[in-house]
């Protein structure tokens, strides 16, 4: 039995990586997963209060930071409010498409919307192309973020 509890606590870390690719995927959910599979079934004594609390503040800035990176990013270059949400959505219906999907749909999703705003195309551009740099942006950080936390955890459970 426990080698199957290890199995998934094992496959929850693994699947927060996917997330990166497959944004449908939870990276949160699927972390949470893993520490509280290890928490019922491992050992409940093995986690201290401060990692509690850490990984709490630490999904927090991990679920913001995505929104925060890919708002920033679509600004910056000049995109509309509506041109930062429909970079959010295009990101989740691009993940459908993989592997090039993510970049792509988001892209010409933002670009345009930016044009049916009655946008000039030079700024529609710029607006996608912000729009790809905060998901390149956001995926870099979310990658920082997942491995800090599966290092803090396993360090957790051996320390």
């Amino acid at each position: 039995m426990t080698f199957v509890i290890w199995l998934l606590i094992i496959t929850s870390l693994v699947l927060s990586f996917l997330s990166i690719v497959f944004p449908l995927i939870p990276a949160p959910v699927t972390l949470w997963s893993g520490f509280f599979l290890y928490f019922f079934f491992i050992d409940k004594l093995g986690l201290s209060p401060f990692f509690w609390v850490s990984m709490v503040i630490l999904t927090l800035v991990l679920v913001l930071s995505d929104i925060i990176v890919n708002s920033y990013f679509v600004k910056r270059f000049g995109g509309s409010k509506l041109g930062e949400r429909v970079a959010a959505i295009g990101a989740i219906a691009g993940s459908f498409f993989p592997p090039l999907g993510i970049l792509i749909v988001p892209f010409l999703a933002v670009f345009v919307t930016e044009l049916l705003q009655r946008r000039e195309p030079k700024q529609a551009l710029n607006a996608a192309v912000g729009s790809f740099f905060g998901f390149i942006g956001g995926t870099f950080f979310k990658i920082i973020m997942i491995t800090v936390m599966i290092v803090w955890f396993v360090l957790a459970m051996i320390i």
